[in-house]
């Protein structure tokens, strides 16, 4: 029997066993997914592990509420649930200090663990990232609202990518049984109900906190984006005083997967400055 790639390490964090990729050697970095229904830390990361892997020690959990992490009856899905779990493996994994790379929602999760807990938190990326607010776009509110159907997830992966190409048939039936899994359609349900323009504020920090960052941040995003508006990515690299911003035309949300072998390079080259100025 093929064993399922999404599964890799499983630790307690925080009271939550967690399931993690865990993989390379050298100064940690911690991948933090997004929020589409069936995702996965390995779904969302599996053309960036490798890469940086060569390099780094590369970190990637599922969140509660996602993927093959525990989902413990009564939890609360919010942000201090997840900035908890997300230090707590850190602090399973005796890590002082790692660098942070957020994706969508993954990217406000991580502006609030850099901001709640900033010494953590070595140099952040935030890759079509929520965090601010902004009117919800119908992309993120359809991905919100999905309900279970190979047509329905076929529909939210033309919304997420610019090149329809690289959205398969395959890949679509692949993420729908992901996503009815037991247990993972309930939880995805009750995390961002109606009116969505909730969740996206619950998402959001504080502007005086953003601005206040002290960490060296790079803001990535997709000129074409329909989930997480470019927008966004242009107010965090205004408030973030040590930000530099790239943004890539000719792609939708899923930076890392369109424009893999780019992200993973531009990704790369901004860790690998710490890495330099830590050796001097």
């Amino acid at each position: 029997m093929q064993q399922n790639p999404e599964i890799g390490k499983s630790i307690v964090a925080n009271g939550i066993v967690t399931n993690y990729h865990d993989v390379g050697t050298g100064f940690p970095v911690l991948l933090i997914h997004g929020s589409g229904p069936g995702v996965s830390a390995w779904a969302n990361w599996r053309l960036t592990i490798p890469v940086l892997a060569a390099q780094r020690r590369v970190i990637a959990p599922d969140m509660v509420g996602f993927g093959y992490s525990e989902r413990p009856a009564g939890v609360l899905y919010n942000m201090d649930t997840w900035v908890a779990q997300a230090v707590g493996l850190l602090d399973a994994l005796k890590i002082e200090q790692a660098d942070l790379v957020g994706n969508s929602f993954g990217g406000g999760l991580a502006l609030a663990l850099a901001i709640r807990h900033p010494k953590r938190v070595r140099r952040l990326v935030l890759m079509g990232s929520a965090g601010v607010s902004f009117p919800i776009t119908e992309g993120l509110d359809a991905v919100w609202g999905y309900q279970p159907s190979i047509a329905n997830m076929r529909k939210l992966l033309d919304i997420f990518a610019y090149d329809r190409t690289l959205m398969s048939d395959e890949l679509a039936e692949l993420r729908y049984k992901a996503s009815i899994l037991p247990g993972f359609q309930e939880a995805f349900e009750s995390m961002f109900p109606a009116p969505r323009q909730n969740g996206v504020e619950s998402l959001a920090s504080r502007e005086e906190d953003i601005r206040a960052l002290p960490h060296e941040t790079l803001v990535i995003h997709g000129r074409e984006d329909k989930v997480l508006p470019l927008s966004n990515s242009l107010t965090l690299s205004a408030w973030i005083v040590r930000s530099q911003l790239h943004v890539f035309g000719r792609c939708g949300h899923w930076t890392q997967i369109e424009h893999a072998a780019r992200f993973t390079q531009l990704v790369g080259n901004f860790l690998a400055e710490a890495d330099a100025e830590a050796a001097r």
